[in-house]
């Protein structure tokens, strides 16, 4: 029975939205996936995607999708550049990986005007300022 399978819990593996300078020195936003974990991370997929309400109507935003391969132990991978525009929406996230051919799942929701400056605290691993969910 369905109520009977227990999904893998994910721990130790978090989305960074961090502010950066680009080479223009002009300010830019990027998603990072960052693994904590002692073990390797294989065969990574990441769908993201952005709704909720705009301008008094309901929005969604285009669903992108990266395969990322292999994320190392304490390590972190680059998922996509996001525009100031959908920090409104909710930014939901949902990575899937293998540990040791063990599947596991999980989505990352960003709420609206969750990523603004005043949030923004230094990320282990990449050592720059953002906005973390673990």
């Amino acid at each position: 029975m369905k109520k009977d399978i227990v999904p893998p819990i994910v721990e130790n593996i978090a989305v960074a939205i961090v502010k950066e300078k680009n080479e223009l020195d002009e300010d830019e936003w990027n998603v990072y996936l960052l693994n904590f974990k002692q073990d390797n991370i294989e065969g990574v997929l990441v769908t993201s995607c952005g709704y909720g309400m705009y301008n008094n109507q309901s929005v969604k935003t285009s669903i992108l999708r990266h395969f990322l391969d292999v994320i190392s132990a304490n390590d972190f991978k680059k998922i996509e550049p996001i525009v100031e525009t959908v920090f409104g929406l909710n930014n939901e996230f949902w990575v899937s990986f293998f540990i040791k051919n063990v599947m596991y799942d999980k989505k990352y929701i960003f709420l609206p005007e969750t990523i603004k400056d005043e949030n923004l605290i230094l990320i282990p691993l990449l050592n720059k300022k953002g906005v973390i969910i673990k």
